[in-house]
């Protein structure tokens, strides 16, 4: 006797609530047939991330790089907190977490604008840090290092998600606040 396909289709979606309330799954880190298993995050110790000045006021470029010898994922949003004050940059377009996928030697560019030009408002503060993923700590730049000697303003800050360009994060930043 073979079973009609609406009880093969509820045998099977009960099988597969089963499984999801017991927790189990297949081997650790193994895909499906045929599909690779996904990256794991970065390790921070194998990420180089730089800041330098973002070629306007207010402006830093970031960088990040895969320096380990394996593929791998960082957030799509890098981290920007400001010394001293709550909250991070804001991503620009709006967007929630998700994965950048690194290869060995790959490069993710974003910007930041950690105030409008000419804004009177908010904070001045001689520090900013970066974590390529939420899960790092992160590394402090100066405010000489991104081409703000007399200190950084801090007034709505936005950051645009990774690029793999310096040109696409800069336009990126240019057509959100532009």
């Amino acid at each position: 006797m073979r079973p009609s396909s609406a009880l093969t289709a509820a045998l099977t979606a009960t099988a597969a609530v089963a499984l999801t309330a017991t927790g189990a799954s297949a081997a650790p880190g193994a895909g499906s047939a045929g599909t690779p298993a996904r990256p794991v995050v970065c390790q921070e110790k194998a990420l180089d991330v730089s800041a330098s000045p973002g070629g306007q006021r207010n402006a830093a470029r970031i960088t990040v790089t895969n320096r380990g010898g394996s593929t791998c994922v960082v957030d799509r949003i890098p981290t920007v907190t400001f010394r001293g004050l709550d909250g991070s940059a804001e991503p620009v377009p709006p967007a929630t977490s998700g994965s950048y996928v690194l290869s060995p030697g790959e490069r993710g560019y974003a910007a930041v604008r950690t105030a409008a030009p000419g804004t009177t408002e908010g904070h001045v503060v001689r520090t900013l840090s970066v974590a390529a993923d939420p899960s790092h700590h992160g590394v402090t730049f100066g405010a000489a290092t991104v081409g703000m000697d007399r200190g950084i303003q801090v007034w709505e800050p936005v950051t645009t998600l990774w690029h793999t360009s310096r040109a696409a994060a800069d336009r990126a930043l240019a057509d959100a606040t532009g």
